[in-house]
């Protein structure tokens, strides 16, 4: 039984048969041409020109038949096209040639008009020729040279993306790296250099060459090309034809064992795969990322053994599951890893950090909006890690940690299974966390990280119990923060705790009082905006639940709702029943204002 056909090779044939059609075309010319009635000396000075594009064309034939390996053929046939439309206008006029045996004046007139039309072709058969022989010099010379091909002309990036990509496939391991680097620039400039790239087929070459462990700079240029190639909110696209291509397992595979510097370069790539695509999260995730990324961020990081194994019972699980592949594995597998320790113990503290700030990142976008991805990492010791590294690092890895929380925490508040599981507050790994977000909260300054911090305490906040000031007493000193964002994020946060989904709001109502929440609460409402919609909902969440404190009455909570009602309602007409309610509220226990105040609160519904 006969195997499937090999595609490349299918792929070749049918672009040689290309390259015949130009080619046989250009012999009808020159066999016409040799026939010409008129307009002789220029028919045959036409055949010359043909002749050498026919070569020219023969020559690339030679190329694709005797390279070991598939070439780009993106320029080829681009300019094989426009080679066979020029053949074609050459071989109109040359007919004409034949058949025309006109006299006189009619014949004079002809000849000039035949002369600018052989001028014009001329042209034409000489652009076509430039672009070959062009085609030719680029793949002798393993795509060292810059110059630039008639067809490209006017738009010279274009020919340089064809060299660069040439040189990946043709050119010394030097070569291939600093062309890889040259790509990476382009894309850098504009979406348009970008998508050049893309669709010419430099993304393939790059592929191939970051899989290539035995060239450590060429896999690192190749990865940092791809990351700028990737990195565009516009790149859906890119993201998806490297998935198709098999690239995840390659990436994985490289994060396993690769340079360190290499490893920083693909972590951020699956940053970037990430940051576009659901799913492409997914499929790292099925690939088994988490692992090496996990490793890699805690390098240097000593756990206590019993608390990482309280973790959970299917971290419990991997742990063995570990040991025994490891025990399975072979002797040069074993020795293999000893290298690497032995490499990694060499490497300086930059790259190290640059290591770990990329699988900090890597870890924030795969989490984002990714279920899988969140259970994973809880199942690890990922979560004890992110707190290590949360409490004793500093700078852009620290934020990178804060913000792989924030999104971990985010789907753990739409997931129940996750919440009341791997992030329970008994359970080690989520109360260590815990500790050092409330810590950031008490400590910090900076709103880049006060701010991941407050939003993952809102988050999981229907797994507090309902005496905790330990947690709001942090939250409620930003109520009066001068940064607005931070202010507003408290806001939003404490609504979680005290609205009627939350089982203890009413306690957690109670302690905002006790901590002298309200008067903070009411100055924030003095400003318009994004935070008087959720301040307001605070106020009527804190009337509804502790609606007969005195506080309330003291700090004129009723006509303040009343006051800003109407104007906040016409901009969200969904909180007019929660207004209503909790306006009503408030009369029933403010006295000699019942009767003047109910029908306000009933005309609100």
């Amino acid at each position: 039984m006969m195997g499937n056909p090999n595609p490349k090779v299918e792929e070749e044939k049918k672009l040689e048969k290309e390259l015949l059609i130009p080619i046989l075309m250009g012999e009808e010319v020159i066999k016409l041409a040799e026939e010409a009635k008129s307009s002789k000396v220029e028919c045959l000075e036409l055949a010359k020109k043909v002749k050498s594009l026919c070569d020219s064309l023969r020559g690339v034939v030679r190329v694709l038949s005797g390279n070991h390996q598939s070439l780009n053929d993106r320029p080829i046939r681009r300019m094989v096209k426009e080679a066979s439309k020029n053949l074609e206008k050459t071989l109109a006029l040359v007919r004409k040639c034949k058949k025309h045996e006109g006299m006189g004046v009619l014949t004079h007139v002809l000849t000039i008009r035949n002369t600018n039309d052989f001028r014009k072709i001329w042209n034409l058969l000489e652009s076509s020729n430039g672009d070959i022989v062009w085609l030719l010099s680029i793949v002798e010379s393993k795509g060292t040279n810059l110059s630039l091909p008639p067809i490209a002309s006017n738009d010279p990036i274009l020919a340089w993306v064809w060299t660069y990509i040439y040189t990946l496939q043709l050119g010394s391991p030097n070569d291939r790296a600093e062309a890889a680097t040259e790509l990476g620039s382009l894309a850098k400039i504009n979406y348009r250099n970008k998508f050049i790239i893309m669709e010419e087929g430099g993304v393939l070459p790059l592929l191939k060459l970051l899989k290539d462990s035995a060239f450590p700079d060429s896999q690192f240029a190749a990865a940092n090309a791809l990351v700028d190639i990737v990195s565009d909110d516009q790149q859906q696209r890119v993201v998806r034809f490297l998935l198709d291509n098999q690239v995840v397992p390659v990436i994985v595979q490289v994060l396993s064992d690769a340079a360190f510097r290499v490893r920083v370069s693909v972590a951020n790539l699956v940053s970037a795969m990430a940051d576009q695509e659901n799913v492409a999260r997914e499929e790292f995730i099925r690939a088994n990322v988490i692992k090496p990324v996990v490793s890699l961020l805690s390098m240097d990081i000593v756990f206590d053994e019993s608390v990482a194994a309280r973790n959970s019972i299917h971290s419990l699980v991997l742990s063995l599951s570990e040991v025994d592949s490891d025990c399975g594995s072979s002797r040069g597998s074993s020795n293999s890893n000893n290298r690497r320790d032995r490499e990694r113990e060499g490497e300086s503290y930059e790259l190290r950090n640059d290591v770990k700030v990329s699988c900090a990142k890597a870890i924030w976008k795969l989490s984002k909006g990714c279920l899988l991805a969140c259970r994973k990492i809880t199942e690890t010791k990922g979560l004890l890690c992110l707190a290590k590294i949360i409490e004793f690092e500093s700078g852009e890895l620290r934020f990178n940690c804060l913000m792989a929380v924030m999104e971990i925490a985010t789907m753990a508040e739409s997931n129940v299974n996750l919440r009341r599981g791997a992030l329970k507050l008994t359970a080690p790994a989520a109360k260590a966390v815990l500790d050092q977000l409330l810590r950031v909260i008490r400590e910090e300054s900076d709103f880049a990280l006060l701010i991941p911090a407050i939003k993952s305490i809102g988050s999981l906040a229907r797994n507090f119990p309902g005496k905790v000031p330990h947690v709001l007493g942090p939250l409620i000193s930003h109520l009066g923060n001068k940064d607005l964002h931070v202010a507003s994020e408290v806001v939003v946060a404490l609504v979680k705790f005290v609205c009627v989904d939350n089982y203890n709001c009413v306690d957690h109502s109670k302690i905002i009082l006790e901590l002298n929440g309200i008067p903070k609460l009411m100055n924030l409402l003095q400003i318009n905006g994004h935070q008087q919609v959720h301040g307001l909902k605070l106020l009527c969440y804190l009337a509804l639940n502790v609606g007969n404190s005195k506080v309330l009455e003291q700090e004129r909570v009723l006509s303040t709702l009343e006051k800003l009602a109407r104007p906040v309602l016409a901009q969200n007409p969904d909180l007019k029943e929660l207004f209503a309610k909790a306006i009503h509220h408030l009369t029933l226990f403010q006295p000699g204002v019942q009767l003047q105040r109910q029908p306000l609160g009933l005309e609100l519904l």
